[in-house]
């Protein structure tokens, strides 16, 4: 059985439940934490990120800690523009972030990323096409003229560790226009299973057959609207035939070759998946 885990962007610790309280939303606003975005991107001041909490924008609610935490999109103007009006001084990747934030403060930027990009591409409704409102501070959006009401989605991926038959090596993969060797990932598709998604990508991409596949772990990938979900398994043969469509090859490695490539990003649940394997032999 897999061992708990703690990884990158899990573990969320603000409370949601007020959100539909109008009242108590708006007075947590005015004392509250109130960060701000352009198109995906955290504004910061000094590497750090800003606090609007002053701001007459429309504010999405994250939760509730230690004071209630908001989201702010400043998307509709100009970079330079967005920048002014947070008194920031740049706009950054939160993954560019990453080694200098605790968990915490990880999980929220990732949490406020993804919820502000489901709402600046959740403003039609795909149904009708009328304009959709905010309700729920901002974790529904209602269409005005249809009333459907539309919620944030996930779209769950799932990336494998695959070993070799006699589990001394693991099947790595270059994709199309990279450099780097990595494992392999794909979406869900509807009708399967998170294992049968396994099973599918591997043969689909690589060629390779699985007859074991075992859950690991999960992780929070607002990125943006991600769930990954991480598996072993185990090949039935060695024989690798890529597709040529989304992968350029793919190969088994050792454990010294893996060594070789170098760290893996550290905030990704792969370097979980293959540091644990790796520790293994």
């Amino acid at each position: 059985m897999p061992k708990n885990v703690t990884l990158p962007y899990n573990g969320l610790a603000l409370d949601r439940g007020r959100r539909g309280d109008p009242d108590w939303v708006a007075s947590a606003r005015a004392a509250g934490r109130v960060l701000a975005f352009w198109r995906d991107r955290c504004l910061v001041a000094g590497g750090v990120p800003v606090n609007m909490t002053t701001s007459p924008r429309e504010a999405l609610f994250l939760g509730e800690g230690a004071v209630g935490v908001f989201a702010v999109d400043l998307s509709d103007v100009a970079e330079d523009a967005a920048v002014r009006e947070a008194d920031a001084d740049a706009a950054v990747d939160i993954r560019g972030l990453f080694t200098g934030l605790d968990p915490q403060e990880a999980a929220t930027l990732a949490y406020a990323r993804g919820m502000l990009h489901w709402t600046r591409n959740q403003r039609f409704c795909g149904a009708c096409g009328g304009e959709t409102a905010a309700e729920q501070a901002g974790h529904v959006r209602r269409c005005g003229a249809c009333r459907k009401m539309h919620f944030p989605r996930i779209e769950p991926a799932v990336i494998m560790l695959v070993e070799s038959r006699d589990r001394r090596r693991c099947l790595l993969a270059r994709h199309r226009g990279s450099v780097a060797f990595s494992t392999l990932a794909g979406f869900l598709e509807i009708g399967e299973s998170l294992e049968d998604a396994v099973r599918r990508e591997l043969a689909e991409e690589a060629g390779v057959l699985a007859r074991e596949v075992a859950y690991q772990a999960s992780q929070a990938w607002p990125f943006p609207s991600g769930l990954m979900v991480g598996f072993r398994a185990v090949a039935e043969t060695d024989t690798v035939a890529v597709d040529h469509d989304e992968l350029d090859e793919a190969r088994w490695f050792t454990r010294d070759e893996v060594r070789a490539l170098g760290d893996r990003r550290p905030d990704s649940i792969e370097s979980h998946l293959v540091g644990t394997w790796l520790r293994e032999g």
